[in-house]
């Protein structure tokens, strides 16, 4: 008998342990190689591990362990066969879909009752069988299996399948309402989440924090918007948002105001001469912050794209660790959730972090009359041990006049707004 230890590798530098956080699949399965078996938490990302090779699988830890970077948490008995009849897990479900109407094609089906019963209508949302992972996820976001689509093998609910059903929504009416019980439930708090708690913490105690607040008339950018989000997306392919505005108003912004982009070593101050942003997103796992590497140097349709990439390697649970590394300043959004107003708090060892928040149309003097306009509550957050006042309310304002007048963000001979949408 040949057997493979499978060790915990290393998610990254300075990350010596991990949680199991689940198995995803049983002791004693056939596992293919690369086959996903395990999520694995470390204090930073949740990551699958695959397998290293194809056998017979003995579990050596339970979900909810923590074990050392380097541990043997499972055992493969390659020298096992496969058992007669198994399927490959590891194969692409499209793979799966598409071979599937060519073998009723080329063969009778003994047992057309039960094919029937498998195959779900399209109108209809499926009653199959979650996957582990599917049905983990669901548990954890309240979502109701019996209102999601299932796009596995005979309607099997896949994770892929919770996550695009979170992302769509529900109606008012499918989600549970309270039970009424008085029953409590505990559970223990995943690896990353105690660690986002402990660093939390930490800022609050370990920097003077300090927010101050502005607002912003959006009109100019909302109009702008409304006249090329057509043709700014016919010509690169992907739309046109806020984040982009504002990541490159915070980027002239600290080119002003070096202090806002700088950070505390010890007794020294670090500057940094390029700006490394990272954008809050929200993803089935919690809140993550994935960095746009030198947004500076960047045009808005390149902030863009960087960020939906990022986005949805976020949402599909695969972004790395590398992916949030580093990082000079940090804008978060909370307005997408209906937040007014909210003092954020520093992504440390970050000095300075900037909260966008919804916009809601309000009264406003302009030129001493009163009109309405769509505006948006700015709050930027900050180590005063480093920014003083002066450096503070200067970078807000400047990214306020910034937004109210998109042409200031460019230089050049072509009409402004086509040189800043790069068309």
């Amino acid at each position: 008998m040949s057997v493979l230890e499978m060790k915990v590798p290393s998610p990254g530098e300075s990350i010596s342990e991990v949680e199991i956080a689940e198995w995803l699949v049983e002791d004693g399965d056939y596992v293919e190689k690369d086959q996903a078996i395990a999520e694995v938490d470390s204090d930073k990302a949740t990551l699958e591990l695959p397998a290293e090779a194809a056998g017979i699988i003995t579990l050596k830890a339970e979900n909810g362990d923590t074990v050392a970077v380097g541990d043997v948490v499972c055992l493969i008995d390659t020298s096992a066969e496969k058992p007669a009849g198994h399927e490959s897990k590891s194969e692409p479900e499209a793979k799966v879909e598409e071979e599937a109407p060519k073998a009723d094609a080329t063969a009778p089906n003994p047992n057309p009752v039960k094919a029937e019963a498998k195959a779900p209508s399209k109108d209809s949302y499926a009653a199959g069988t979650p996957s582990v992972a599917a049905k983990k996820l669901a548990d954890e976001n309240n979502v109701p299996l019996d209102r999601v689509n299932g796009t596995g093998k005979d309607g099997r609910l896949t994770k892929q399948d919770i996550v695009a059903a979170m992302a769509a929504g529900f109606p008012a009416e499918s989600t549970q309402g309270w039970g009424g019980t008085r029953d409590t439930s505990t559970a223990k708090m995943k690896m990353l989440r105690r660690k986002i708690a402990s660093r939390l913490v930490a800022v609050k105690n370990e920097t003077a924090m300090l927010t101050t607040f502005n607002e912003v008339d959006m009109k100019p950018i909302m109009d702008l918007r409304t006249k090329y989000k057509a043709v700014f997306k016919e010509t690169h392919g992907t739309s046109l948002g806020f984040m982009s505005f504002f990541t490159k108003a915070v980027t002239e912004a600290l080119n002003l105001f070096p202090q806002v982009n700088s950070m505390i070593d010890g007794d020294n101050m670090i500057a940094h001469n390029y700006a490394d942003i990272g954008i809050a997103v929200s993803s089935p796992k919690g809140l993550m912050v994935p960095v746009v590497r030198n947004a500076e140097q960047m045009s808005l349709q390149e902030i863009e794209k960087e960020i939906k990439r990022l986005a949805i390697k976020a949402r599909d649970g695969k972004i790395a660790i590398e992916d949030m590394q580093g990082g000079t300043f940090t804008i978060t959004n909370g307005g997408v959730f209906g937040s007014m107003l909210s003092t954020p708090i520093i992504n440390p060892p970050q000095s300075a972090i900037l909260g966008m928040h919804n916009i809601v149309q309000r009264p406003v003097a302009i030129n001493g009359e009163v009109v309405i306009r769509p505006i948006m509550y700015l709050a930027l957050s900050y180590d005063h041990r480093i920014i003083d006042g002066k450096e503070s309310v200067g970078f807000l304002v400047k990214v306020k006049e910034m937004l109210e007048n998109p042409t200031k963000m460019i230089f050049g001979a072509k009409p402004p707004e086509e040189v800043l949408l790069g068309l």
